[in-house]
């Protein structure tokens, strides 16, 4: 197996999971894809019968990474780490990633939707609330009534016990469902995934976050014009100013003084592939 150097942001040859590109943006593999692309890779592995997680990113998500190198490997380690920002996508194309776009959470989740009705995937529902689920689950049915939604289940907010995650493992494993679509908050959520890949039969975790919310109706999406702009967090800030106002006071900053030291070469970012935990999925080379 080949390695690029370790720091480098241009295309990979050895993305962990295959052939596909990728940028290094801060330490972290972002998968070169847009909206199209990740839907038909996600399809492929889940027709390929393989055990994968994607995790969908944006700024905040690659900040958080630098002080979290557990986080961090997570992602390295990911089927897909989708751009789910714009200055991610901007990233991949400076890479020469010219194909790239934005891969939106809530968009992604409604493709993949759309995509898997002919074929019969079957799709599990974690994470938020009861109600949440409720009200998700029914305007997703109104919108594809051919979809196979095989169960849902709201966690509990404590850390959940061994016996626990082996209850809901169970549960899961008996829906006999393809894609377990994960909506905690971040990196909830993607330590979720990783502590649980390998005891779920499902061939594809995907973790989007405020999706559920969005698609239950009980948040607004920022306008399609404000989301190209790379300014969403203002709009998110501005409709919830007390609970993001210090995210963003850290996060803009910080990614922006933090990629141009990357850019100017005043700082390495190398990839790193530690592997935490016993139950930590390896990274294997196939084809995508």
């Amino acid at each position: 197996m080949r390695k690029q150097s370790a720091d480098s942001s241009q295309t990979s040859v050895l993305h962990p999971k295959g052939s596909l590109g990728w940028t290094n943006v801060l330490g972290v593999r972002v998968s070169a894809v847009n909206l199209k692309s990740a839907t038909g890779l996600i399809q492929s592995a889940i027709e390929d019968g393989r055990k994968e997680y994607v995790c969908v990113r944006d700024a905040h998500g690659i900040v958080r990474c630098q002080d979290d190198a557990e986080l961090r490997s997570i992602h390295n380690r990911a089927f897909l780490v989708t751009p789910d920002g714009m200055p991610l996508v901007w990233a991949l194309k400076r890479a020469g990633h010219l194909e790239s776009d934005r891969v939106y959470g809530p968009d992604l989740m409604l493709s993949v939707f759309d995509a898997g009705r002919s074929k019969g995937v079957r799709h599990f529902l974690y994470g938020a609330t009861t109600e949440t689920l409720e009200q998700l689950q029914a305007r997703l049915l109104a919108r594809f009534p051919e979809a196979r939604i095989v169960g849902s289940y709201a966690p509990p907010f404590h850390q959940l016990s061994l016996q626990e995650e082996t209850d809901i493992a169970d549960r899961i494993n008996r829906s006999g469902a393809d894609i377990i679509w994960v909506g905690l908050s971040s990196p909830k959520q993607e330590l979720w995934m990783a502590r649980m890949r390998d005891r779920l039969d499902a061939s594809m975790l995907i973790g989007v976050g405020a999706a559920f919310d969005f698609h239950a109706g009980l948040k607004r999406q920022a306008p399609r014009i404000i989301q190209r702009s790379g300014f969403e967090w203002v709009f998110r800030l501005l409709c919830e100013p007390r609970r993001l106002w210090r995210r963003y006071a850290l996060v803009v900053p910080t990614f922006i003084s933090l990629t141009a030291f990357q850019r100017l070469g005043l700082r390495k970012f190398p990839i790193e592939d530690e592997v935490f935990g016993s139950s930590a999925p390896k990274a294997v080379a196939v084809k995508v």
